[in-house]
């Protein structure tokens, strides 16, 4: 309440001396067009938007001091709560930084199984932009017809992980777990039903003519001035900048599957949705690659130092013991040095930068979260459109909060 007493003295001052007829509203900070807690002021002349401007912090939480304090394995659970739409994306973004400091190469297994969960996680966050765009738009029915697979998504990785939504999915060097049995097959079977409900959700929402004047040139910038604010993911490439990590630094094994980039033209409202669409396709063209060539192996690299050893095996083996006690007390020691990592997550280009001086917890982390690069132009993208249009762009956008503040 204190920071929103201040935010609403500074508005004060600003917007003063409205001309005669002009309104300030306050779209936020607890409002549901704003998915999360946000606070766009708004100064109207009429239905017009004459400025804004954006807060962002009421749901900062500090993950990179926290990350000081919290050794390799347990900083998952930050990652968790950044964009937790696609909590698997965040955390495979952290593991494979840190394993990549570490040096460590872990079972191809172990990579067929992560970009599996990391195209369906891909999947899972677009529908729900693609849907609650629809859904802020009036047209509720079309998210239904993707709901339900994306909830047989959330099954299987609960199915894996143990949960549905803070997945904490993987561990340094490898996975928590193997996978199950039935898991390819219901890897199929999900794609099988994805297929058609994309095109028909397709036709429900883009082909429907209220949604087209709704999106078609809104919210719109030109691929310059999003490379300025430094633009990824969906939102630059709908612009017309056909740039993925996943092709351009490739990492995993996605220089060896096949797959195109979607692009867009004017970076719009209706064109970021389209982008999004047609990702949501070529995950499964990378899931169909993968899921019937998964490599027998173990599920983890062969580093007692660093992957907890199995219980039955601690139960039993003194040195399985020592192992344990080893990791569970004193943490991974990680090289000292600093390395930054970048992977392609939903929103776009997630890194994360650690610092280490060879202790169990890092000396330095920062997150580059997709959200908070994109939003700063928020103001720019809306300002002279209508406030019916805001919510639009602000939804097309798909900020997540958690993601924002982190």
């Amino acid at each position: 309440m204190l920071m929103y007493e201040k935010t609403a003295k500074h508005f004060q001052g600003k917007f003063a001396n409205l001309p005669e007829g002009h309104l300030l509203i306050n779209l936020g900070p607890s409002h549901p067009a704003t998915h999360g807690i946000l606070q766009n002021v708004m100064h109207l002349d009429g239905e017009r938007i004459v400025e804004a401007e954006s807060v962002i912090g009421y749901v900062h939480r500090c993950f990179e001091k926290l990350g000081e304090t919290y050794d390799y394995n347990q900083f998952l659970v930050c990652t968790d709560r950044m964009n937790y739409v696609s909590t698997p994306l965040n955390n495979i973004g952290w593991i494979l930084t840190v394993e990549k400091l570490m040096q460590i190469e872990v079972p191809a297994r172990v990579t067929y199984v992560r970009m599996i969960i990391s195209e369906l996680s891909r999947i899972m966050d677009h529908i729900i932009c693609n849907g609650i765009l629809g859904v802020d738009l009036g047209a509720f029915t079309g998210m239904l017809y993707l709901f339900h697979h994306r909830e047989r998504i959330y099954t299987i990785i609960e199915k894996l992980t143990g949960a549905r939504l803070t997945t904490t999915f993987c561990r340094v060097g490898g996975m928590e777990r193997d996978i199950y049995p039935e898991f390819q097959a219901e890897i199929k079977e999900v794609c099988k039903g994805l297929k058609p409900a994309i095109e028909e959700f397709n036709s429900l929402l883009i082909r429907n003519k209220i949604f087209n004047d709704r999106t078609k040139g809104v919210g719109g910038i030109s691929k310059e001035d999003a490379l300025s604010y430094g633009f990824s993911g969906p939102v630059l490439r709908a612009t017309g900048v056909p740039f993925d990590i996943r092709k351009d630094e490739p990492y995993m094994f996605y220089d060896k599957v096949d797959f195109d980039v979607p692009v867009g033209e004017d970076g719009s409202v209706l064109h970021r949705t389209l982008v999004r669409m047609e990702e949501m396709r070529q995950s499964i063209r990378i899931i169909e690659q993968l899921v019937d060539n998964i490599p027998a192996g173990p599920y983890h690299a062969d580093l007692p130092h660093v992957f907890l050893p199995e219980k039955q095996r601690v139960y039993n083996n003194m040195e399985e013991l020592i192992y344990h006690f080893k990791i569970i007390m004193h943490g991974i020691k990680v090289p000292p040095g600093e390395h930054y990592m970048a992977t392609e997550a939903a929103n776009g280009e997630l890194g994360f930068y650690i610092v280490s001086e060879g202790e169990k917890s890092p000396y330095r982390i920062h997150v580059r979260r997709p959200c908070f690069w994109y939003y700063q132009a928020f103001t720019q993208m809306v300002k002279g459109g209508l406030l019916s249009d805001s919510v639009a762009t602000m939804s097309s956008l798909n900020v997540i909060a958690g993601e924002l503040d982190c």
